[in-house]
């Protein structure tokens, strides 16, 4: 008897287990990651990026490809503590003057500077476009959002971190609160980033107009 109690209840935990891997949600897959990993220029003031989140996302860098395998970039990261030594160097939206982006209170909070320990070159922006684009798409998983931040005073940021290496590039990290949508254009449509009603439109040029015959 008691054995086919516990038999019953085998069978039980097993059908259980099946069903929940049937109707659990699959993951996001590469394209869902591609489409949510927007440029963000506004972000929840409300919402803290916690330290092991950034490290989670500068995580990725050592499992991605680097030219030559040399790994010269090194990653600085930067929490709300710290983030006004950033935010007064920075421009947002170089498309978009008028209107002064970010706006008041959407400011990101959490960043993530890119440097380099050797002088700059082909190798290390090719090292410095694959490490950005892969920890922007681990911030989507991991539901955030961000921005590549090329627009800063250099010096100012090297001085107020006293970083040793060659600051490249800026992420913004944060939960993202702008609604943005992609168009589909031609290579003679206008590839400005625009607004309107509230809506952040950004033109993409469409496959058939990318493949080289």
């Amino acid at each position: 008897m008691a054995d086919n109690y516990l038999g019953r209840k085998m069978e039980e935990y097993l059908a259980r287990s099946a069903s929940d891997r049937t109707t659990r949600r699959p993951s996001m897959n590469l394209n869902k990651l591609l489409l949510k990993n927007r440029s963000v220029r506004g972000y929840d003031p409300q919402f803290i990026v916690r330290e092991d989140q950034l490290q989670r996302i500068i995580d990725v860098n050592t499992k991605i490809p680097s030219a030559r395998n040399q790994q010269v970039l090194r990653f600085r990261p930067v929490l709300s503590d710290e983030a006004s030594k950033i935010l007064p160097h920075i421009h947002l939206g170089g498309a978009l003057p008028e209107l002064h982006l970010p706006f008041p209170c959407t400011e990101p909070n959490a960043f993530i500077i890119i440097c380099s320990t050797v002088p700059e070159s082909r190798y290390v922006d090719i090292d410095l476009g694959i490490s950005a684009q892969s920890m922007l798409l681990q911030a989507v998983e991991i539901g955030l959002n961000g921005i590549c931040i090329g627009a800063f005073d250099r010096a100012q940021i090297e001085q107020a971190f006293r970083l040793e290496c060659t600051p490249l590039l800026i992420l913004a990290i944060g939960k993202g609160i702008e609604k943005i949508e992609l168009v589909p254009v031609t290579p003679d449509d206008s590839l400005l980033y625009y607004r309107e009603n509230g809506i952040h439109y950004v033109p993409k040029i469409q496959t058939k107009y990318l493949i080289i015959k």
